[in-house]
């Protein structure tokens, strides 16, 4: 399986996710932000997580203006697989490819630690390999990942099961920690080819890194070509 990992001016996890999707046996290539096509045969893009421009306005708020994001945008229209991991999420939603916005945490504060995860759906590439109701311990690092949008727009992600992840306990309660609305951790559209997180599940794919939680995750992109 061919990926790519879109790189902007930034970004600083496309090593730890070309790391994480090479050690589960796909070919990775990094594709510069300027770059204004997708390498041919690519099967999954990834948008990594970051501080693309800065931050500058407002996370992924400049980003979205790059060149390759024309490539990535016309390429998930067309169904091909997208999966935006934190400040890649942010891209997401600034491209309107994904539903809502974010808001700064709720404490104000970079937050960087291990949290838990829970599955909400599995009727997707991304969490096949799950179990609704799994509790997984992935990463978190993000000063803007308070996940916010209205509730007839709240109430469309339940009626077609785009919510994917909430954020919980170890033992799978609700236990939010920057304010998302309803706990929510990660989303999907609803055609279910476009996925949006701000956890890191590239950074638990080893017990050394505290965590192997996010195999199974990426997984489910790689055997779903």
């Amino acid at each position: 399986m061919k990926i790519a990992v879109a790189v902007f001016p930034g970004t600083n996890c496309e090593i730890d996710t070309k790391y994480a999707f090479e050690k589960l046996g796909a070919e990775v290539e990094l594709v510069f932000h300027k770059e204004e096509k997708l390498p041919n045969g690519t099967d999954l893009v990834v948008l990594p997580g970051g501080f693309s421009y800065g931050d500058y306005l407002r996370s992924a708020a400049i980003a979205k203006f790059s060149p390759i994001m024309n490539s990535v945008i016309d390429y998930a229209k067309s169904g091909g697989k997208v999966l935006g991991i934190c400040n890649g999420f942010q891209m997401l939603l600034e491209t309107r490819l994904l539903p809502g916005a974010m808001k700064r945490n709720a404490n104000v504060h970079f937050i960087s630690k291990f949290h838990h995860l829970r599955v909400i759906n599995n009727e997707n590439d991304f969490l096949k390999k799950l179990s609704i109701g799994d509790v997984l311990n992935i990463p978190i690092a993000h000063g803007e990942g308070n996940y916010f949008l209205d509730k007839i727009a709240l109430q469309e992600l339940y009626d077609n099961n785009q919510i994917l992840l909430k954020y919980c306990d170890e033992n799978g309660i609700d236990k939010n920690p920057n304010g998302s609305v309803d706990s929510i951790a990660c989303i999907c559209n609803k055609e279910k080819n476009i996925f949006g997180l701000m956890p890191h599940p590239e950074r638990a794919v080893d017990t050394l890194l505290g965590s192997e939680d996010g195999i199974k995750m990426l997984q489910g992109l790689l055997d779903s070509k």
